[in-house]
């Protein structure tokens, strides 16, 4: 199976998207896309959600879609049937972690403590979601759990901000961030593509130090 994280050195942020109509979604997309990042997360929350992965699959190629706030394993089928390339969950238990592994689907589980990042890679899970980020700890405890846990690689993600993902960037055990300050809400109603665009693009020249 390959890794959500394997494309992230190219796009330091993977765009957190709640989409109530997917009528928004291939704009949308095609928005973050021109801005340089291709990885966006759907997060599945609202009833357009499924719509808006398959509408992005079939309309723009050029993006790496997956599907968020995947938390059981019917979540997981659907998501894995509307055309979804990874799935990522705010948590986990061995019933999902079974589920998402039989799709084939590369996935992000998420975790908060060393605990869970101990569970997960006895499971040879080695690709996780810190979550929530900035509530959790913050880029200082991902920061303890590098060298005890090296073998473990994060995309932080909640409370995230343009400040502050730099920090977590430069951390070793970190891949990638996940954020939603380049999907402002004034943005969205008004269907401003190309501010998105502009977000994205500051966004995705954050680099590692």
């Amino acid at each position: 199976m390959t890794s959500v994280l394997d494309p992230a050195p190219a796009a330091p942020v993977v765009p957190v998207v709640v989409i109530d109509d997917a009528d928004d979604a291939v704009p949308l997309a095609r928005a973050l896309v021109a801005g340089g990042l291709p990885l966006i997360e759907v997060t599945l929350r609202t009833p357009a959600a499924l719509d808006a992965i398959r509408a992005i699959t079939d309309a723009v190629p050029e993006a790496v879609v997956g599907a968020g706030t995947v938390v059981s394993a019917a979540a997981v089928a659907n998501a894995a049937g509307a055309g979804a390339r990874f799935l990522v969950s705010p948590g986990w238990t061995e019933g999902l972690i079974d589920a998402m592994r039989a799709s084939g689907v590369p996935f992000l589980p998420g975790v908060s403590t060393a605990s869970e990042v101990l569970a997960l890679l006895e499971r040879g899970v080695t690709d996780l979601k810190f979550f929530p980020a900035e509530a959790a700890g913050g880029a200082p405890y991902l920061k303890s759990l590098a060298g005890p846990l090296p073998q473990a690689r994060f995309c932080p993600t909640g409370g995230v901000s343009l400040a502050s993902a730099p920090a977590y960037l430069a951390l070793p055990n970190v891949a990638c961030v996940g954020g939603t300050w380049m999907l402002p809400a004034d943005a969205l109603a008004a269907r401003d593509w190309a501010r998105v665009e502009a977000l994205a693009r500051e966004a995705a020249a954050l680099a590692r130090p």
